[in-house]
């Protein structure tokens, strides 16, 4: 049941951050930020506790606070905004490419996955990146959402892989899964460039024009 559940957020996630061009920012992190916060605090309980991922009742309720925590704190703050979904898919990233290379999940994958979200992090605030380049990692950790949502939900892969780094070991299983995750992320890609005015911003300023108006904004 718990991998079902995850699998379905992760699907619905990666699907609206795929996307997320043609989206307000300040809807989509919230929602990335909500699922990147589900299961940190699901995984901080499953590490401390030594139980299977989401396997107590607790799991659930951290990592629910959590989510909530997150999603309030990407849509409040541009800078809190930046650092949870930039190091969420740096380490994304980092992480899978270790274990792709034949890497074993351990310490040296865990910093390489900091280290580039750690290095998008500080990248995405200090030099303000256009949303083109936004665009092609929120396509990819998108894709790996999505990939690894239905992985969960069809039983080609559980909750422990998903939080224990598995993914990029488990997708080498069948071709499907990469032509899966290619297909994702290129029409995520397709999608979002479609709005050229958009992908000349910067992810600063798209951020902060994508604020839903308030009712004294209208008035003359």
């Amino acid at each position: 049941m718990a991998d079902i559940v995850l699998g379905v957020f992760a699907i619905l996630a990666g699907l609206v951050f795929c996307v997320s061009g043609r989206l307000w920012l300040r809807i989509v992190f919230p929602i990335w930020g909500a699922f990147t916060g589900f299961a940190f605090g699901a995984g901080l309980i499953a590490g401390f506790g030594g139980d299977r991922f989401l396997g107590e009742v607790l799991g659930w309720i951290v990592g629910l606070v959590f989510a909530v925590l997150f999603a309030v704190l990407a849509y409040s703050f541009y800078a809190i905004a930046v650092v949870i979904v930039m190091t969420s898919i740096g380490f994304a990233i980092g992480s899978g490419l270790v274990v792709a290379l034949g890497i074993d999940w351990n310490w040296v994958a865990v910093l390489v996955g900091v280290l580039v979200g750690a290095v998008l992090c500080v990248g995405a605030i200090l030099a303000d990146v256009p949303m083109l380049v936004v665009t092609i990692l929120s396509a990819v950790a998108g894709a790996i959402g999505v990939t690894a949502g239905l992985m969960l939900v069809t039983g080609a892969m559980d909750s422990a892989d998903f939080t224990g780094g598995g993914f990029a070991d488990k997708v080498q299983d069948d071709w499907w899964w990469y032509a899966l995750f290619l297909v994702v992320a290129l029409v995520g890609i397709v999608v979002q460039v479609r709005d050229a005015a958009a992908m000349r911003r910067s992810l600063r300023a798209a951020w902060f024009t994508s604020a839903p108006s308030t009712p004294s904004a209208d008035l003359p």
